[in-house]
């Protein structure tokens, strides 16, 4: 499909590695908004959408390493409701600064997670999925950087990642707060995480984390109660 359409925007992915995904939509829909925010791999610019159409007076910028990426997240940011609200933007997170020096009260990204296995053929699909080109240190140290003091960094990561990245957070000052742990049918057992961090030392709830276990589809195979009430502002 070569263009998906949402209530209040399309995304066109003709040109993007990572096509629209669950992923992509459960993140945009979960995490926590804020004045300024920032999508890291914004790809299709599909989660700075999302988050444009929840918080009708923030400010967002989208970054991507993948020009022919950036270049369509241009496009489908234009065609939009919310593009006076979205810059996006091509390089790597390593090196950005903002012009401005802002720092950020919302970071969101779905990060690259193969590690350790073979490299894509496909040099967009490479970069967009694998951490050869954004390891969890760097993403990190770009947060560590980015990030308000009393802001928050949201994730999507399957299940075998969820460890080594929250060690990961512990290594750059960052607590889990909120996570969310997603069964794809009642019977199975997570495959994939929400995942909320904050600063350990500017967070007002230290030590305790708010964890839940949620099911995408009911035993018939539809859209559970809980993703239908968390995506009901944007399927058609």
């Amino acid at each position: 499909m070569s263009e998906f359409r949402f209530r209040r925007f399309a995304v066109r992915q003709d040109r993007c590695a990572m096509k629209v995904g669950t992923d992509g939509v459960l993140l945009g829909a979960w995490a926590h908004t804020g004045r300024r925010m920032l999508d890291i791999g914004t790809g299709t610019g599909l989660i700075a959408l999302m988050m444009a159409q929840r918080s009708e007076e923030s400010l967002i910028d989208g970054i991507d390493i993948d020009e022919e990426a950036v270049a369509q997240a241009k496009e489908n940011v234009a065609a939009s409701p919310f593009a006076s609200r979205i810059r996006i933007l091509h390089g790597r997170i390593q090196e950005y600064q903002p012009t401005d020096a802002t720092l950020y009260d919302s970071i969101v990204s779905n990060p690259p997670f193969f590690h350790n296995s073979l490299g894509s053929p496909d040099t967009q699909r490479q970069l967009a999925r694998h951490t050869d080109s954004l390891t969890y240190r760097h993403l990190f140290d770009a947060v560590q950087r980015l990030l308000a003091p009393d802001g928050c960094f949201s994730v999507v990561l399957p299940f075998d990642c969820r460890d080594s990245f929250v060690d990961e957070a512990l290594l750059h000052g960052m607590m889990l707060s909120r996570e969310c742990g997603i069964r794809t049918t009642p019977r199975k057992q997570p495959r994939r995480y929400l995942m909320e961090f904050r600063f350990a030392s500017h967070s007002d709830t230290t030590g305790s984390l708010e964890k839940e276990e949620v099911v995408l589809m009911d035993d018939r195979g539809g859209r559970s109660e809980w993703y239908q009430r968390l995506t009901q502002g944007f399927y058609l």
